[in-house]
Protein backbone atom coordinates (compact mmCIF):
# COMPACT_ATOMS: atom_id res chain seq x y z
CA UNK A 1 0.00 0.00 0.00
CA UNK A 2 0.74 3.38 -0.48
CA UNK A 3 0.54 6.81 1.94
CA UNK A 4 -1.55 9.24 2.42
CA UNK A 5 -0.62 12.90 1.88
CA UNK A 6 -2.03 15.88 3.13
CA UNK A 7 -2.36 18.40 -0.25
CA UNK A 8 -2.20 21.67 2.55
CA UNK A 9 1.02 21.27 4.47
CA UNK A 10 2.33 18.05 3.55
CA UNK A 11 1.96 15.82 6.34
CA UNK A 12 1.91 12.19 5.62
CA UNK A 13 0.61 8.84 7.10
CA UNK A 14 0.80 5.23 6.60
CA UNK A 15 -2.48 3.57 5.47
CA UNK A 16 -2.48 1.33 7.63
CA UNK A 17 -2.95 3.65 10.68
CA UNK A 18 -6.71 4.46 10.25
CA UNK A 19 -5.91 8.08 11.14
CA UNK A 20 -9.14 9.32 8.26
CA UNK A 21 -7.62 12.78 8.01
CA UNK A 22 -4.08 15.38 8.65
CA UNK A 23 -3.84 15.16 12.11
CA UNK A 24 -2.31 18.98 11.37
CA UNK A 25 -4.64 20.99 9.29
CA UNK A 26 -7.81 18.27 9.86
CA UNK A 27 -8.17 18.54 5.75
CA UNK A 28 -8.80 15.51 3.80
CA UNK A 29 -5.96 13.57 2.37
CA UNK A 30 -5.11 12.67 -0.88
CA UNK A 31 -2.95 9.35 -2.01
CA UNK A 32 1.05 8.78 -3.37
CA UNK A 33 0.07 7.08 -6.31
CA UNK A 34 1.34 7.22 -9.82
CA UNK A 35 -0.74 4.81 -12.28
CA UNK A 36 1.69 2.39 -14.01
CA UNK A 37 2.26 2.54 -17.81
CA UNK A 38 0.95 -0.24 -20.35
CA UNK A 39 -2.57 0.84 -20.14
CA UNK A 40 -3.23 0.95 -23.89
CA UNK A 41 -7.03 0.35 -25.80
CA UNK A 42 -5.97 -3.17 -27.54
CA UNK A 43 -4.43 -4.14 -23.72
CA UNK A 44 -8.18 -4.62 -22.44
CA UNK A 45 -10.06 -7.56 -24.45
CA UNK A 46 -10.74 -9.66 -22.20
CA UNK A 47 -10.25 -8.41 -18.88
CA UNK A 48 -12.70 -8.37 -16.33
CA UNK A 49 -16.42 -6.07 -17.38
CA UNK A 50 -16.20 -4.04 -15.11
CA UNK A 51 -13.76 -1.02 -13.59
CA UNK A 52 -11.32 -3.48 -12.58
CA UNK A 53 -10.34 -4.12 -15.98
CA UNK A 54 -8.11 -0.45 -15.51
CA UNK A 55 -5.73 -2.18 -12.84
CA UNK A 56 -2.82 -0.26 -14.19
CA UNK A 57 -4.34 3.21 -12.45
CA UNK A 58 -6.12 1.32 -9.83
CA UNK A 59 -3.80 1.45 -6.11
CA UNK A 60 -5.55 -1.86 -5.47
CA UNK A 61 -5.96 -4.91 -7.16
CA UNK A 62 -7.19 -8.42 -7.46
CA UNK A 63 -10.62 -7.34 -4.82
CA UNK A 64 -12.57 -9.70 -2.92
CA UNK A 65 -15.45 -7.38 -2.63
CA UNK A 66 -16.89 -6.89 -6.06
CA UNK A 67 -19.98 -6.62 -7.30
CA UNK A 68 -19.50 -6.42 -10.90
CA UNK A 69 -19.22 -2.36 -10.41
CA UNK A 70 -18.31 -0.08 -13.76
CA UNK A 71 -19.22 -0.63 -17.31
CA UNK A 72 -22.08 1.48 -17.44
CA UNK A 73 -23.58 1.99 -20.47
CA UNK A 74 -23.26 5.70 -22.32
CA UNK A 75 -26.29 6.97 -24.21
CA UNK A 76 -26.99 9.09 -26.52
CA UNK A 77 -29.76 11.89 -25.32
CA UNK A 78 -29.46 14.62 -28.27
CA UNK A 79 -26.95 14.92 -30.80
CA UNK A 80 -24.33 16.97 -28.75
CA UNK A 81 -25.52 15.49 -25.21
CA UNK A 82 -24.65 11.51 -23.95
CA UNK A 83 -25.94 10.36 -20.68
CA UNK A 84 -23.89 7.86 -18.81
CA UNK A 85 -25.89 5.35 -16.92
CA UNK A 86 -24.16 4.62 -13.56
CA UNK A 87 -27.78 4.61 -11.83
CA UNK A 88 -27.22 0.66 -13.14
CA UNK A 89 -24.77 0.11 -10.91
CA UNK A 90 -25.14 -2.55 -8.28
CA UNK A 91 -27.03 -0.95 -5.61
CA UNK A 92 -27.93 1.84 -8.18
CA UNK A 93 -25.99 4.90 -8.09
CA UNK A 94 -22.11 5.77 -9.06
CA UNK A 95 -20.72 5.61 -5.31
CA UNK A 96 -20.33 1.84 -6.05
CA UNK A 97 -17.30 3.24 -8.15
CA UNK A 98 -15.40 4.52 -4.74
CA UNK A 99 -17.52 2.12 -2.26
CA UNK A 100 -16.08 -0.62 -3.78
CA UNK A 101 -12.10 0.85 -3.24
CA UNK A 102 -13.03 1.74 0.98
CA UNK A 103 -14.51 -1.63 1.45
CA UNK A 104 -11.70 -3.47 0.08
CA UNK A 105 -8.78 -1.76 1.41
CA UNK A 106 -10.80 -2.11 4.89
CA UNK A 107 -11.39 -5.61 4.42
CA UNK A 108 -7.77 -5.51 4.02
CA UNK A 109 -6.60 -4.23 7.03
CA UNK A 110 -9.45 -5.64 9.00
CA UNK A 111 -11.03 -3.36 11.55
CA UNK A 112 -13.11 -3.51 14.63
CA UNK A 113 -16.24 -1.85 12.35
CA UNK A 114 -16.55 0.44 9.37
CA UNK A 115 -18.20 4.07 9.97
CA UNK A 116 -19.64 5.90 7.39
CA UNK A 117 -22.10 9.25 6.84
CA UNK A 118 -24.28 9.95 3.77
CA UNK A 119 -27.35 11.84 2.64
CA UNK A 120 -28.12 8.17 1.41
CA UNK A 121 -26.41 6.81 -1.80
CA UNK A 122 -22.95 6.46 -0.05
CA UNK A 123 -24.26 4.89 2.69
CA UNK A 124 -25.91 2.17 0.91
CA UNK A 125 -22.77 1.54 -1.66
CA UNK A 126 -21.16 0.96 1.92
CA UNK A 127 -23.25 -0.96 3.54
CA UNK A 128 -23.17 -3.01 0.50
CA UNK A 129 -19.69 -3.86 0.32
CA UNK A 130 -19.20 -4.14 3.86
CA UNK A 131 -21.70 -6.68 3.53
CA UNK A 132 -20.01 -8.48 0.74
CA UNK A 133 -16.97 -8.29 2.85
CA UNK A 134 -18.42 -9.54 6.17
CA UNK A 135 -17.11 -6.33 7.75
CA UNK A 136 -19.34 -4.28 10.36
CA UNK A 137 -20.87 -0.89 9.27
CA UNK A 138 -22.05 1.49 10.91
CA UNK A 139 -23.93 4.31 8.78
CA UNK A 140 -25.26 7.80 10.00
CA UNK A 141 -28.10 9.39 7.99
CA UNK A 142 -29.32 12.75 8.51
CA UNK A 143 -33.35 13.16 9.47
CA UNK A 144 -35.13 13.21 6.42
CA UNK A 145 -33.18 11.10 4.01
CA UNK A 146 -35.38 9.44 1.71
CA UNK A 147 -36.90 6.28 3.38
CA UNK A 148 -36.11 3.99 0.82
CA UNK A 149 -32.41 4.67 1.21
CA UNK A 150 -32.49 3.93 4.70
CA UNK A 151 -34.28 1.08 3.83
CA UNK A 152 -31.87 -0.16 1.52
CA UNK A 153 -28.82 0.42 4.07
CA UNK A 154 -30.89 -1.56 6.63
CA UNK A 155 -31.26 -4.71 4.34
CA UNK A 156 -27.46 -5.12 3.96
CA UNK A 157 -26.76 -5.64 8.07
CA UNK A 158 -25.03 -1.99 8.41
CA UNK A 159 -26.33 -0.08 11.52
CA UNK A 160 -28.57 3.16 11.03
CA UNK A 161 -28.17 5.74 12.93
CA UNK A 162 -30.55 8.39 12.18
CA UNK A 163 -29.09 12.04 13.35
CA UNK A 164 -30.81 15.15 14.25
CA UNK A 165 -30.29 18.20 12.14
CA UNK A 166 -28.38 18.33 8.73
CA UNK A 167 -25.97 16.61 6.61
CA UNK A 168 -23.21 19.15 8.53
CA UNK A 169 -24.68 17.57 12.03
CA UNK A 170 -24.29 13.61 10.49
CA UNK A 171 -20.75 14.19 9.44
CA UNK A 172 -19.52 15.35 12.81
CA UNK A 173 -21.23 12.79 14.59
CA UNK A 174 -20.01 10.28 12.16
CA UNK A 175 -16.33 11.84 12.72
CA UNK A 176 -16.97 11.54 16.69
CA UNK A 177 -17.52 7.81 16.05
CA UNK A 178 -14.55 7.39 13.45
CA UNK A 179 -12.06 9.13 16.21
CA UNK A 180 -12.98 5.84 18.53
CA UNK A 181 -10.09 2.73 18.57
CA UNK A 182 -10.08 0.55 15.58
CA UNK A 183 -12.45 2.17 13.67
CA UNK A 184 -12.07 2.42 9.58
CA UNK A 185 -13.82 5.41 8.53
CA UNK A 186 -15.38 4.92 5.09
CA UNK A 187 -15.17 8.33 4.17
CA UNK A 188 -16.24 9.86 0.55
CA UNK A 189 -14.88 12.93 1.29
CA UNK A 190 -11.47 12.57 3.81
CA UNK A 191 -10.13 9.48 2.05
CA UNK A 192 -8.97 9.53 -1.30
CA UNK A 193 -9.39 5.67 -1.89
CA UNK A 194 -12.96 6.88 -3.27
CA UNK A 195 -11.92 9.43 -5.66
CA UNK A 196 -9.49 6.75 -7.25
CA UNK A 197 -12.41 4.45 -7.87
CA UNK A 198 -14.54 7.50 -9.05
CA UNK A 199 -12.29 8.39 -11.47
CA UNK A 200 -13.22 4.95 -13.30
CA UNK A 201 -15.85 6.99 -15.07
CA UNK A 202 -13.61 8.94 -17.46
CA UNK A 203 -11.71 6.06 -17.91
CA UNK A 204 -14.81 4.08 -19.09
CA UNK A 205 -15.70 7.12 -21.49
CA UNK A 206 -12.07 6.97 -22.80
CA UNK A 207 -13.06 3.30 -23.18
CA UNK A 208 -16.21 3.50 -24.85
CA UNK A 209 -15.46 6.69 -27.10
CA UNK A 210 -12.20 4.93 -28.86
CA UNK A 211 -9.73 6.67 -27.03
CA UNK A 212 -10.88 9.97 -26.86
CA UNK A 213 -12.72 12.30 -23.93
CA UNK A 214 -15.93 14.46 -24.97
CA UNK A 215 -15.19 17.97 -25.21
CA UNK A 216 -17.50 18.73 -21.82
CA UNK A 217 -17.98 16.42 -18.57
CA UNK A 218 -20.62 17.91 -16.41
CA UNK A 219 -20.20 16.78 -13.13
CA UNK A 220 -22.75 17.12 -10.08
CA UNK A 221 -21.13 18.91 -7.23
CA UNK A 222 -22.14 18.74 -4.07
CA UNK A 223 -18.80 17.10 -1.63
CA UNK A 224 -16.87 16.82 -5.53
CA UNK A 225 -16.33 13.04 -5.54
CA UNK A 226 -17.43 12.67 -9.00
CA UNK A 227 -15.81 15.90 -10.20
CA UNK A 228 -12.10 15.26 -8.39
CA UNK A 229 -12.41 11.59 -9.94
CA UNK A 230 -12.82 13.05 -13.27
CA UNK A 231 -10.04 15.66 -12.82
CA UNK A 232 -7.92 12.97 -10.96
CA UNK A 233 -8.62 10.88 -14.87
CA UNK A 234 -8.01 13.53 -16.96
CA UNK A 235 -4.31 14.63 -15.40
CA UNK A 236 -3.56 10.89 -15.26
CA UNK A 237 -4.79 10.01 -18.97
CA UNK A 238 -2.94 13.23 -20.70
CA UNK A 239 0.39 12.27 -18.52
CA UNK A 240 0.05 8.90 -20.08
CA UNK A 241 0.01 10.41 -23.25
CA UNK A 242 -3.65 8.77 -23.92
CA UNK A 243 -5.57 11.81 -24.87
CA UNK A 244 -3.99 15.22 -25.96
CA UNK A 245 -6.36 17.36 -24.37
CA UNK A 246 -8.55 17.85 -21.06
CA UNK A 247 -12.35 18.01 -21.53
CA UNK A 248 -13.60 21.58 -19.71
CA UNK A 249 -15.20 20.55 -16.47
CA UNK A 250 -18.86 22.09 -15.39
CA UNK A 251 -19.77 21.51 -11.87
CA UNK A 252 -23.83 21.60 -11.58
CA UNK A 253 -25.07 23.03 -8.07
CA UNK A 254 -29.06 23.55 -6.68
CA UNK A 255 -29.71 26.65 -6.39
CA UNK A 256 -30.60 26.36 -3.35
CA UNK A 257 -27.28 25.14 -1.70
CA UNK A 258 -24.14 26.76 -4.85
CA UNK A 259 -21.54 27.23 -2.05
CA UNK A 260 -19.48 26.60 -4.88
CA UNK A 261 -20.80 28.16 -7.68
CA UNK A 262 -21.38 31.56 -5.66
CA UNK A 263 -17.20 31.79 -4.58
CA UNK A 264 -16.72 30.30 -8.27
CA UNK A 265 -18.43 33.17 -9.92
CA UNK A 266 -16.83 35.95 -6.87
CA UNK A 267 -13.82 34.79 -7.95
CA UNK A 268 -12.49 32.98 -4.40
CA UNK A 269 -10.16 30.24 -4.07
CA UNK A 270 -12.41 28.81 -1.13
CA UNK A 271 -15.90 29.10 0.33
CA UNK A 272 -16.85 32.46 0.91
CA UNK A 273 -18.87 32.75 4.66
CA UNK A 274 -22.19 32.47 5.29
CA UNK A 275 -22.64 29.27 3.52
CA UNK A 276 -25.79 27.17 4.89
CA UNK A 277 -27.93 24.11 4.06
CA UNK A 278 -31.50 24.75 2.77
CA UNK A 279 -34.18 22.09 1.47
CA UNK A 280 -33.58 20.88 -1.83
CA UNK A 281 -34.50 18.20 -3.90
CA UNK A 282 -31.33 17.65 -4.99
CA UNK A 283 -30.38 16.36 -1.40
CA UNK A 284 -27.37 14.40 -2.39
CA UNK A 285 -25.44 17.52 -3.57
CA UNK A 286 -27.12 19.79 -0.77
CA UNK A 287 -23.47 20.29 0.82
CA UNK A 288 -23.05 23.93 2.84
CA UNK A 289 -19.33 23.44 3.20
CA UNK A 290 -17.57 20.56 1.19
CA UNK A 291 -13.98 19.86 3.02
CA UNK A 292 -12.22 19.80 -0.66
CA UNK A 293 -13.74 23.25 -1.77
CA UNK A 294 -10.38 24.58 -3.06
CA UNK A 295 -9.58 21.45 -5.06
CA UNK A 296 -12.80 21.38 -6.62
CA UNK A 297 -12.37 25.40 -7.40
CA UNK A 298 -9.10 24.70 -8.48
CA UNK A 299 -9.95 21.67 -10.73
CA UNK A 300 -12.93 23.51 -12.26
CA UNK A 301 -10.85 26.63 -13.19
CA UNK A 302 -7.76 24.58 -14.32
CA UNK A 303 -10.16 23.07 -16.65
CA UNK A 304 -11.47 26.01 -18.33
CA UNK A 305 -14.72 24.95 -17.21
CA UNK A 306 -17.49 27.06 -14.79
CA UNK A 307 -20.31 26.15 -12.39
CA UNK A 308 -23.90 26.28 -12.96
CA UNK A 309 -26.99 25.87 -11.02
CA UNK A 310 -30.63 24.39 -11.46
CA UNK A 311 -33.42 25.74 -9.67
CA UNK A 312 -36.06 23.24 -7.96
CA UNK A 313 -38.81 23.94 -10.90
CA UNK A 314 -35.72 22.75 -13.59
CA UNK A 315 -35.42 19.61 -11.32
CA UNK A 316 -38.86 18.72 -11.53
CA UNK A 317 -38.93 19.38 -15.26
CA UNK A 318 -35.63 17.10 -16.14
CA UNK A 319 -36.76 14.68 -14.18
CA UNK A 320 -40.04 14.25 -16.04
CA UNK A 321 -38.37 14.93 -19.28
CA UNK A 322 -35.98 11.58 -18.65
CA UNK A 323 -38.83 9.98 -16.93
CA UNK A 324 -40.16 10.57 -20.86
CA UNK A 325 -37.12 9.63 -22.41
CA UNK A 326 -37.15 6.01 -20.48
CA UNK A 327 -35.22 6.94 -17.79
CA UNK A 328 -36.05 6.92 -13.99
CA UNK A 329 -33.19 8.85 -12.63
CA UNK A 330 -33.42 10.60 -8.90
CA UNK A 331 -33.78 13.92 -8.17
CA UNK A 332 -30.28 14.54 -7.47
CA UNK A 333 -28.88 12.44 -10.55
CA UNK A 334 -31.28 14.56 -13.09
CA UNK A 335 -29.41 18.06 -12.18
CA UNK A 336 -26.68 17.88 -14.99
CA UNK A 337 -29.53 17.30 -17.18
CA UNK A 338 -31.39 20.44 -16.17
CA UNK A 339 -28.30 22.35 -16.52
CA UNK A 340 -27.27 21.42 -20.40
CA UNK A 341 -30.94 20.28 -22.24
CA UNK A 342 -31.52 23.85 -22.93
CA UNK A 343 -27.58 25.17 -23.96
CA UNK A 344 -24.85 25.16 -21.31
CA UNK A 345 -24.95 29.43 -21.79
CA UNK A 346 -23.28 31.58 -19.00
CA UNK A 347 -20.43 32.30 -20.97
CA UNK A 348 -19.63 28.69 -22.56
CA UNK A 349 -18.99 29.26 -25.87
CA UNK A 350 -18.42 26.06 -28.18
CA UNK A 351 -19.61 22.94 -26.02
CA UNK A 352 -19.18 20.56 -28.27
CA UNK A 353 -20.13 17.37 -27.15
CA UNK A 354 -21.13 17.02 -23.58
CA UNK A 355 -21.55 13.79 -21.06
CA UNK A 356 -24.07 13.91 -18.06
CA UNK A 357 -24.22 11.14 -15.42
CA UNK A 358 -27.42 10.01 -14.29
CA UNK A 359 -26.06 8.76 -11.04
CA UNK A 360 -28.72 7.30 -9.06
CA UNK A 361 -31.85 5.32 -9.95
CA UNK A 362 -35.62 6.94 -9.41
CA UNK A 363 -36.31 4.18 -7.14
CA UNK A 364 -34.43 5.73 -4.41
CA UNK A 365 -36.18 8.83 -4.05
CA UNK A 366 -39.54 8.26 -6.29
CA UNK A 367 -40.65 11.70 -8.54
CA UNK A 368 -40.47 15.33 -7.34
CA UNK A 369 -43.73 16.41 -6.08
Amino acid sequence: MTTYHCPKDGTRSAVSALTWRCPVCHGPWDLDFTPAPGLALNALSGRANSLWRYEEILPLSAPSVSLGEGRTPLVPLTDTVSAKLDHLMPTLSFKDRGAVMLAELARRLNPERVVADSSGNAGTSIAAYCARAALPCTVYVPEGTSPKKTEQIRAHGAHLVTVPGDREATALAARAAADEPGAFYASHVFNPYFLHGTKTYVYELWEDLGGRLPDTLAVPVGNGTLLLGAALATAELHALGLIASRPRLIAVQAEAVAPLAAAFHAGADDLLPGAAAAPTLAEGIAIPRPPRARQILAAVRGSGGTFLTVTEDEIRDAQRDLAARGFYVETTGVACWAAVRDGLGQGVDRPGSVVVPLCGAGLKTGMAG
